[in-house]
């Protein structure tokens, strides 16, 4: 198997090939191309990126970004924060009324455990007591 070497690699992009686009029924030539493989990958390189950039052009300027998951404009963020916060406080205003109001049940239906302190201190003696 013979080796490859730069130059041959290169001679072989540089190669010229023709194409030709025929009409079927008259094989009359429409179009001819003179093309190399260096030429095809410069094009097809081109095209990619022209069509990449083309993309990214368009999701940056126009409306289309704020269909991108997780993007959108700085107002809408804060109004989120915003609403994260009330949500958040209103969920706690509801937690707390929901104790008192089982508080309250509680006291009113007689279930209140009644702690009664039944341990009695003795004073100290000294010697103004009356034992």
């Amino acid at each position: 198997m013979a080796k490859l070497t730069n130059n041959s690699t290169l001679q072989r992009l540089r190669n010229r090939y023709r194409l030709v686009v025929m009409n079927d029924d008259t094989y009359e030539e429409v179009v001819t191309f003179k093309l190399s493989r260096l030429s095809v990958y410069i094009g097809l390189s081109t095209a990619f990126v022209m069509m990449t950039s083309i993309t990214i052009l368009l999701i940056i300027y126009t409306p289309l970004k704020f269909y991108i998951p997780g993007y959108g404009s700085k107002q809408g963020k804060t109004e989120l924060q915003v609403l994260k916060i009330r949500t958040d406080s209103l969920e706690q205003a509801i937690r707390y009324k929901e104790e008192y109001m089982e508080s309250v049940r509680k006291a009113l239906g007689g279930d209140t455990p009644v702690k009664l302190d039944t341990t009695v201190i003795d004073a100290p003696k000294g010697p103004h007591s009356n034992e």
